[in-house]
């Protein structure tokens, strides 16, 4: 019996100015309800964080939060969700949640969010990972990032052939063939 796949989300704490970004986090988490695929993130529950796992767990999907305590109350700690893990530092938290995923989904969000992106992106660059990271360019918030990217990869500092390990999308239902090419439904690659 083949567990269910697990999808880590990285999003703002906050909702934004544009209401897409919180329909889309919304769409996100009915998504992964629907597809009976469990929701991991940062155990907040608020901004785009909360409105994901409120929808998801609405929907009637799973979902894992993984919080600090000194961000428990500061974020809000999500205490209706299946399961809420309680630990001690940032660095702990994203260990966990990157443990915790097959894939990586990054919504509209601020330093956290990039911080989060970065590391996950700088970590398959070094082949310490080959999960699936996954850009949800709400509304085009992304673009500027990505022209950055690219000026990194035409300035000689990024190869051209790890620019694919970024995968760009627009709308959450494209994350369903995306998904389907990276994830056999099979048994997660371990996290070292």
């Amino acid at each position: 019996m083949s567990r269910r796949l697990s999808l880590c989300l990285y999003c703002g704490s906050n909702a934004g100015t544009n209401p897409a970004y919180v329909e889309a986090a919304a769409e996100l988490g009915r998504f992964l309800a629907q597809g009976q695929m469990r929701l991991v993130y940062g155990g907040g529950r608020v901004g785009l964080m909360g409105a994901a796992a409120d929808a998801c767990m609405q929907a009637g999907g799973e979902v894992l939060g993984i919080i600090p305590d000194f961000l428990l109350r500061h974020e809000v700690g999500h205490t209706e969700l299946t399961e809420l893990q309680v630990v001690s530092t940032m660095h702990e938290r994203k260990m966990r949640m990157a443990e915790s995923a097959d894939a990586f989904c990054i919504l509209p969000g601020g330093l956290g969010t990039l911080e989060e992106l970065f590391e996950v992106l700088t970590w398959r660059q070094l082949g310490l990972h080959q999960k699936p990271i996954i850009l949800l360019n709400v509304a085009e918030y992304w673009q500027p990032l990505l022209s950055l990217i690219e000026h990194q990869a035409e300035a000689g500092f990024l190869r051209s052939e790890h620019l694919s390990y970024l995968r760009c999308i627009s709308q959450v239902p494209e994350l369903e063939e995306v998904l389907e090419a990276y994830l056999p439904r099979q048994s997660p690659q371990a996290f070292d």
